[in-house]
């Protein structure tokens, strides 16, 4: 007989509102107890040689593993690895974030939690967003529309221009992948930067979040003919000299490109650096594919059920050679 998985619990496994949360996390050992049962739900594994059972507990925050002897902590190997920020705070900005319907900025996270710097606001939030990416996620299925489009973003690092003044616009080729869900709405969707229209481009894209077998709609482009030959079953749709407008013939990744621009445009301002917009992109995900949640709680929960299986990710694996722009806080979040 299979063992039944049970869903979360509101106010059991995760606090319901604000007060609950400020009770549930009043101190740092609780936080780190919360943590630890989302790490090791059935109890401590071994990161090492994947022993399970009882944990010595050196300190407060120290674990050996009583079977080779190996010494980590709860966050130790997760997105919070190393970290010198209270995990009260981490836990209080994963609350934010996730409440925020529509997103936060850096600078508004910075505001909210009275945070030294916009560095430590702009860190954290892309480590959540690295943890928004489950890994081994099921792919789209049943009919899925794929298109790109451009989305138009703020470079505050572009040259200036022959006439003196600053060009400050950019625009960004994005591939969109959305299913469709019949007689009417829309499934899951995925988005990733590309550098062109090109089958070398977005082929690999529909191979990565498509299940083979699926129906992928897509325009008349030349790029996507190799997808029948993939195993899918693709249906070409010639955009000219239709008679039909294409936001009616493919409107699922017309709606997606709207809402992903206004989005940007309105927590972000538009201001996104081109190389930290995957990041942007994967939290955009994130939210829409979880839109029916009536529970934020839950969604503040899952969230740190993936930071704590994510891989650590160091100021420098984000920034790489911005680290001057972001301390000066010119490098929007």
């Amino acid at each position: 007989m299979e063992t039944q998985i049970l869903a979360p619990s509101p106010g059991q496994d995760y606090p319901r509102t604000w007060n609950e949360f400020l009770d549930w996390f009043a101190t740092e050992e609780a936080c780190l107890a919360f943590l630890e049962r989302l790490r090791w739900p059935d109890g401590f594994v071994c990161p090492r040689c994947t022993h399970a059972g009882d944990v010595y507990r050196a300190s407060r925050t120290r674990l050996v593993c009583r079977a080779c002897q190996y010494q980590g902590s709860v966050t130790s190997g997760t997105i919070f690895d190393k970290t010198r920020t209270p995990l009260r705070v981490w836990l209080a900005a994963a609350w934010y974030l996730t409440n925020q319907k529509q997103g936060v900025s850096a600078l508004g996270l910075q505001r909210v939690l009275g945070l030294g710097s916009y560095q430590t606001a702009w860190t954290m939030l892309h480590r959540f967003r690295r943890a928004m990416v489950r890994p081994g996620r099921d792919r789209l299925k049943g009919l899925v529309e794929v298109d790109e489009t451009y989305l138009a973003i703020t470079d505050r690092k572009d040259p200036i221009t022959a006439t003196g003044r600053k060009s400050s616009t950019t625009k960004v080729l994005v591939a969109m992948a959305v299913e469709i869900i019949q007689p009417k709405g829309f499934g899951r969707i995925r988005l990733r930067r590309i550098e062109r229209d090109w089958a070398a481009c977005v082929i690999p894209f529909v191979q990565e979040v498509i299940e083979p077998g699926a129906q992928v709609r897509t325009d008349g482009s030349a790029a996507y003919r190799a997808l029948k030959e993939l195993g899918y079953d693709h249906q070409r749709t010639v955009m000219l000299g239709s008679g039909v407008p294409a936001h009616v013939s493919m409107a699922g990744v017309h709606r997606a490109a709207s809402l992903v621009q206004r989005w940007v445009l309105g927590t972000h301002h538009g201001s996104v650096q081109p190389e930290h917009l995957d990041a942007y992109l994967d939290e955009f995900v994130f939210r829409f594919n979880r839109r029916t949640s009536n529970s934020r709680g839950m969604l503040f929960y899952r969230l740190l059920q993936q930071a704590v299986v994510t891989p650590p990710v160091t100021y420098s694996d984000v920034v790489g050679h911005k680290t001057a722009d972001v301390q000066s806080g010119t490098i929007a979040g």
